[in-house]
């Protein structure tokens, strides 16, 4: 009778029996006929404790810890037969045979488990090493028949190829055959979406059927990742100005915003999800082009007032008299009313402004005409001198 370990006798016999260290370990037939008829015995055994357990449990939350138990268990006991199968020793048809036995009816209680109780199994639960060897010769199958399929029609395409290509690699590695029934979804999901696409999914600008359709089944490969923001990215470089490069940032996030991504499901468990990696791009590359814009803005501004400032200057005229001098001039214009205006004041904030002096760039107005009225001798002298060379000057004409 079958109570703490159900499977203690499979364990026992893989586990022991199969010792790397024992090297005294044969077979013959009669043992080989009777190890058939006592697996049959224990397969029956086990069956019956997993129907009467879980009738005897009422807690669905007890049921599904023993039925992932036994999963769990069972594939663990799978892997360990497909591991000593490999061990020199035991390279023999007389093992083999033992281990083909022993391997269908561990795999055929696992089907019973997965058939009859499959609401309390978890998709995150690990298949077997043997269930996984037969999904993925049949997986690269497919894959291969779909480029050919394509090929066929005239529809080849190099993209889809490269992502036909990104999903067969991991199955290639024969090291790497830890895959969940999640995983194993994902790729029957995936490779249905593919067989779908039965027009040209290659396209140079922004995102195409293809890109479409890998973001909605979160296709979070790195290598595609880089693939297409690099493509996007050399694509928005074409656009020099940084208003139609950022219109067409904001026409990519619309587009991505309409993505209804089933995150459940993913290529990549260690991975980051694609959309969310593309959102994240997008918006560092919206900000990017949104801080240039308005560095450029404010430089154009800046230009544009040290331009004005020096046509400002460079509207200066030099005057070879002095401030006081110039300020004697205009005050005796307007008092002789040569130059007529609403006051003197306005005189010289409207000419001093434009005058400079070879000893002084910037002449402040109201400077020069107060001091207009405190003239020293000699710079009267020098205003009356200048004035009588442009007298004689004029006669010449």
């Amino acid at each position: 009778m079958i109570k703490m370990y159900p499977l203690e006798w499979f364990d026992s016999l893989i586990i022991n029996s199969f010792d790397a260290d024992n090297s005294s370990v044969k077979v013959s037939e009669y043992e080989l006929e009777n190890l058939r008829k006592t697996i049959v015995s224990e397969s029956k055994k086990i069956k019956i404790h997993i129907k009467d357990s879980f009738f005897e449990l009422k807690s669905k939350r007890q049921i599904r810890l023993l039925i992932r138990k036994y999963h769990s268990s069972l594939v663990f006991l799978i892997d360990r037969v497909v591991e000593i199968r490999m061990i020199e020793k035991f390279n023999s048809p007389e093992f083999f045979r033992i281990f083909d036995l022993i391997v269908s009816s561990l795999d055929d209680l696992l089907s019973f488990v997965e058939i009859r109780y499959s609401s309390f199994i978890s998709l995150d639960q690990r298949v077997s090493f043997s269930y996984f060897s037969i999904w993925k010769k049949e997986t690269l199958e497919v894959l291969k028949n779909l480029i050919k399929k394509k090929e066929n029609t005239g529809e080849n395409d190099l993209e889809l190829e490269y992502v036909v290509n990104l999903l067969a690699a991991p199955l290639h590695n024969s090291r790497n055959s830890k895959y969940t029934y999640r995983q194993i979804l994902y790729y029957r999901e995936i490779i249905m979406e593919l067989e779908k696409l039965n027009d040209q999914v290659t396209e140079s600008v922004g995102f195409s059927n293809l890109d479409l359709m890998l973001i909605r089944m979160n296709f979070n490969s790195r290598e595609y990742t880089e693939r297409l923001v690099n493509r996007i990215g050399r694509y928005l470089e074409g656009f020099e100005n940084l208003s139609e490069r950022l219109e067409k940032l904001l026409y990519f996030c619309k587009k991505l915003s309409k993505i209804n991504a089933d995150l459940k499901l993913t290529f990549n468990p260690s991975q980051q999800n694609l959309i969310s990696f593309l959102e994240y791009w997008f918006s560092s590359e919206i900000r990017f082009a949104e801080k240039k814009a308005a560095i450029l803005i404010h430089e154009q501004i800046d230009g544009s007032i040290g331009s004005e400032f020096v046509e400002k200057a460079d509207s200066k005229l030099e005057c070879i008299l002095s401030g006081d001098q110039i300020g004697l001039i205009l005050r005796a214009t307007d008092e002789a009313r040569i130059i007529k205006a609403k006051s003197m004041n306005y005189i010289f904030k409207s000419i001093v402004p434009y005058l400079s002096t070879p000893v002084k760039r910037n002449l402040s107005y109201q400077s020069v005409r107060s001091k207009s009225y405190n003239a020293e001798e000699r710079d009267k002298e020098i205003a009356i001198e200048s004035l009588e060379k442009i007298i004689r000057k004029i006669k010449t004409y």
